[in-house]
């Protein structure tokens, strides 16, 4: 199979990175000299993922905006002579294809995946959350990508967890059956720590088939009020002996907890070599040795 799409859920309320998001999006937040969601954009393309299919709410135009063009902008840049800036911000009008569609209510992960049936229709797809950064060399998705293709299969991206921490996230109870490969047998939504089945949590990267819709149908009422959690679907898909799950690599950030948003950015500060000395010598101001 062959993927080329990615959804991209950013509808949520950024409740855990207020007040800084009262009126503006969580992905918007900047991540040294770009907002969060460019380095996820960034990430699909570099894994073949030019279709990216945002599922957004109505006060998330600011999104759509980033990856336009700015004409005014770019006037004033071309006007003052600023063409390194100019080339920047064409740039990232030039990333990707952007497709938004709404979802009216918040009702989970697994809805707003749903959200997407009418444009995905019966291709495989990527899935990356808004707010889940990870750098490597060869991109978080597209490590996801590379497994799926060969097996034709829907995958999870992993990473291990301190133990403490396992209730935060969904973990998978898995045999490997390849150097950092694993066939699912069972997902655990948020398990007690003493009885969670690993420590291998599920982070923001999935690369799903259209059986996916089928499932997340047969769970969902329309009428419900609480969440449909992708989770239940992807259960679905490992009792049927279709989901595997990849160990990724890389460096992880979760930019909706405040200490990884702001270690992000000090880790990208210290990647500039104009910056590092003068960040590295105020951080020890902060913290004498």
């Amino acid at each position: 199979m062959k993927i080329n799409k990615v959804v991209i859920p950013v509808a949520g309320w950024g409740t855990r990175s207020l007040p800084a998001t009262k009126n503006l999006p969580k992905e918007i937040l900047p991540v040294f000299k770009k907002p969060a969601i460019q380095y996820i954009v960034e990430e699909a393309k570099a894994a073949g993922l030019d279709n990216v299919i945002f599922i957004t709410n109505k006060n998330k135009n600011i999104l759509e905006d980033h990856f336009d063009y700015n004409l005014s902008l770019e006037w004033v840049l071309e006007r003052t002579g600023k063409m390194e800036l100019l080339q920047e911000v064409r740039k990232v009008s030039e990333l990707a294809n952007i497709i938004s569609i709404r979802q009216k209510r918040q009702l989970g992960l697994g809805h707003a995946v749903l959200c997407a049936k009418e444009v995905v229709r019966d291709d495989p797809f990527a899935v990356i959350l808004g707010d889940d950064l990870l750098f490597s060399s060869v991109p978080g998705i597209k490590q996801l990508i590379e497994v799926a293709e060969t097996e034709n299969m829907a995958v999870v991206g992993v990473m291990p967890v301190e133990k403490s921490q396992v209730s935060r996230y969904g973990i998978i109870n898995a045999e490997e059956i390849g150097p950092h490969i694993y066939r699912v047998r069972e997902l655990q939504e948020k398990p007690k720590v003493e009885e969670a089945a690993s420590n291998l949590a599920i982070i923001g990267r999935y690369v799903l088939t259209p059986e996916i819709f089928y499932h997340l149908e047969k769970i969902f009422d329309p009428n419900q009020m609480g969440e449909l959690e992708l989770t239940e679907g992807l259960r679905r898909l490992a009792k049927d002996n279709k989901l595997l799950a990849v160990r990724l690599h890389g460096m992880r950030f979760d930019v909706g907890h405040w200490v990884d948003y702001l270690i992000a950015n000090i880790y990208f500060a210290l990647q500039d070599e104009e910056l590092r000395d003068d960040i590295i010598n105020r951080l020890r101001e902060l913290i004498p040795c």
